[in-house]
């Protein structure tokens, strides 16, 4: 298979840090608008993996190719970012002293400068675009309070939001589910799947129920390679799944 027409195409990827191979072969296909759950052990190289798509990290070898042409593997972090990958971390970080809907516009805001979007007039697609992030996110209603008094879990909306502020092609979601309440849990499933088709989205996570409320296709990796692939029936099903990831 070629990158041609993929979203992200990883082929051969290996890095190896003290002798240690986090990342051993690693091929990863993903489709525009795809979205994937990426399960696995600790240390079986899922961080590694985000770590080399957004250029944090440098792969030993392997091609890591973005949008079918753009070789990440030559570009640094802030290159990366600027193409259009996204990358949220397991711990929201949001504007705790600003508004819900301040955090979104100094997302928007690009190269303008805090000072100067915060003091600014939007234009009309820009505040219909504002509107319907916080929609998506399910804030519209405290767009004016201030993010420090969200939840955990709205906190982790507003930070997803901020990274759909940006326009990106690819959104790589670190363990969004972790300390959510089980509706709050739900609910960031179906706002994925929202997202999902506009964008091309990664999640990684250990909450297998949530994993199975994305009903999408599952990579399992393991020791830093894929280990099986397909619905989530399939890859609990998987003896192989079982001995070194559900088992446990």
């Amino acid at each position: 298979m070629t990158a041609s027409g993929t979203a992200l195409y990883l082929d051969g990827v290996s890095v190896t840090f003290d002798g240690f191979k986090a990342i051993n072969e690693l091929s990863l296909v993903l489709r525009p608008g795809e979205m994937r759950a990426i399960i696995g052990p600790n240390g079986a190289g899922k961080t590694t993996m985000m770590d080399i798509i957004t250029g944090k990290t440098r792969p030993d070898r392997g091609q890591v190719i973005f949008d079918g042409e753009v070789d990440l593997t030559r570009l640094d972090e802030t290159d990366i970012a600027r193409l259009g990958i996204g990358r949220k971390f397991q711990k929201p970080t949001v504007f705790e002293t600003h508004s819900v809907e301040d955090n979104i516009l100094l997302a928007l805001a690009g190269k303008r400068g805090v000072f100067a979007t915060l003091g600014a007039r939007l234009s009309g697609d820009e505040a219909r675009r504002v509107d319907r992030i916080l929609r998506l996110i399910r804030l519209d209603g405290r767009r004016k309070e201030i993010a420090g008094a969200l939840s955990h879990g709205q906190k982790q909306w507003l930070e997803i939001g901020m990274l759909l502020a940006q326009n990106p092609k690819v959104l790589l979601v670190d363990e969004p589910a972790a300390g959510m309440t089980d509706a709050e849990t739900m609910e960031t499933a179906d706002l994925l799947k929202e997202i999902a088709g506009e964008h091309t989205v990664v999640v990684v996570e250990h909450d297998m129920e949530f994993v199975r409320a994305l009903g999408v296709k599952v990579t399992v990796l393991h020791e830093g390679s894929v280990l099986a692939e397909g619905s989530i029936d399939h890859v609990s099903a998987d003896q192989r799944v079982i001995d070194v990831y559900l088992g446990r």
